[in-house]
C-alpha cells in the first residue's frame, strides 16, 4: 500500500464522484480507478458502490475512512516535528482545540509558556471535539481544550478556566436600559445560540442553563462560529448567549456585552488528556493552566 493509494482513496471519498476526485488530484480517471482497484484487492475489500449515477462508500470504506485522515495528520506532524528540531526547538506540545472553548485565558497561556519554556514549540489544532478526542487516543496531540464535560474512558477532564455567561446585546436595543438584564426580558427576544454539532460543550452548558428557567426561549439560528452570532447580534437580528470574553473579542460594531441580573452563570472549559503519566513539558503546560486560572481569580478579587 502506498500513500498514492491513500490520497485517491480519500478524494473519491470526499467527493463521492470518480471525476471530480481526479480533476482534484490533477490525474486521469483512469489511474485513479486503477489506484482503488489496487488498494481495493490488498485489502480484500470493495470500498465504493460505483453505479451510472452515483458513488458511495461501502461499510468497509466507511471505517477505512475514519483511519486514513489520521494517517495523513501523523505524517504531517512528522514534518513539523522535524521542521521544529530544525528551527532550534528542543520538543513540541500539541494542543487542540475544540468546542467554542472561551479564550479568555489562552493567549496569556500561551505567552507564560513561552516564557518559561523556549526552546518548545507549541502548536495548535483547530479541530471537531470527536477528531479531539480520537487524537489524544492516537498521540496526535498530547492536551486539549474543550468545553464537553464528558470524553469516554482514557482520557482525563479537569477544569481550566471559567467565563461568565453573558448577553451579547445589539447598540439601541430595548434592553441596555437594564444595567443587569433580567431573565425574563432576555427571553423576550429570538436568540442566537451555538450549535450543538459544531460546539457541543459550550451549546450543552448554555442549554443547560436554558432548561431552568420556565419560559421556552425564542431561538432565532443555531450558529457554528461565535463570529456568525455576533453578526447576527450587531445586525440586530437576535440576542447572543456566551462567554464574557468571546463577546469582548467580537470584531463586529455595535455589539454591547451586559450581565444578567441574579446570581452569574458560569461556563467551564476543560483541560483534556491522556489517562497516563504525562511528559515533563506536558506537566510543566499542566501546572501553568492552574497558575493562569488562580491568578487571573485573585485578579479578580482584588478588583472587586
Amino acid at each position: 500500500m502506498e500513500f498514492r493509494h491513500l490520497r485517491c482513496f480519500l478524494a473519491v471519498a470526499e467527493e463521492l464522484h470518480f471525476a471530480r476526485a481526479a480533476e482534484r488530484l490533477h490525474i486521469d480517471q483512469s489511474p485513479l480507478s486503477r489506484s482503488i482497484k489496487e488498494l481495493e484487492e490488498e485489502l480484500g475489500a470493495c470500498l465504493f458502490l460505483r453505479t451510472t449515477r452515483n458513488t458511495q462508500l461501502t461499510r468497509a470504506g466507511r471505517l477505512f475512512l475514519e483511519h486514513v485522515p489520521r494517517v495523513f495528520a501523523a505524517l504531517e506532524q512528522a514534518r513539523d516535528s522535524v521542521k521544529s528540531a530544525a528551527n532550534g526547538f528542543q520538543g513540541q506540545l500539541r494542543i487542540a482545540l475544540s468546542d467554542g472553548i472561551t479564550p479568555s485565558r489562552l493567549p496569556a497561556l500561551l505567552a507564560r509558556s513561552r516564557e518559561e519554556d523556549p526552546e518548545v514549540e507549541i502548536r495548535l489544532f483547530e479541530v471537531p471535539l470527536d477528531q479531539q478526542i480520537k487524537g489524544l487516543h492516537g498521540d496526535l496531540y498530547d492536551a486539549g481544550f474543550s468545553m464537553a464535560e464528558e470524553a469516554g474512558d482514557g482520557i482525563v477532564i479537569t477544569p481550566a478556566w471559567e467565563d461568565e455567561l453573558m448577553i451579547a446585546v445589539p447598540a439601541r436595543h430595548p434592553v441596555l436600559a437594564f444595567k443587569q438584564v433580567p431573565l425574563k426580558e432576555v427571553l423576550r427576544y429570538p436568540l442566537a445560540l451555538g450549535d450543538p454539532a459544531v460546539c457541543e460543550g459550550h451549546a450543552r452548558q448554555v442549554d443547560r442553563f436554558l432548561r431552568r428557567l420556565e419560559q421556552e426561549p425564542l431561538i432565532a439560528q443555531r450558529v457554528a462560529t461565535f463570529d456568525v452570532m455576533m453578526t447576527l447580534v450587531s445586525a440586530g437580528l437576535a440576542l447572543g448567549l456566551a462567554g464574557e470574553a468571546h463577546i469582548a473579542s467580537s470584531r463586529e460594531p455595535g455589539v454591547v456585552a451586559r450581565r444578567m441580573a441574579g446570581k452569574p452563570h458560569m461556563l467551564t472549559t476543560y483541560l483534556l488528556r491522556r489517562d497516563a503519566e504525562p511528559s515533563e513539558m506536558l506537566a510543566r503546560f499542566i501546572e501553568r493552566v492552574a497558575f493562569i486560572d488562580s491568578a487571573d481569580g485573585l485578579d479578580t478579587a482584588e478588583d472587586s
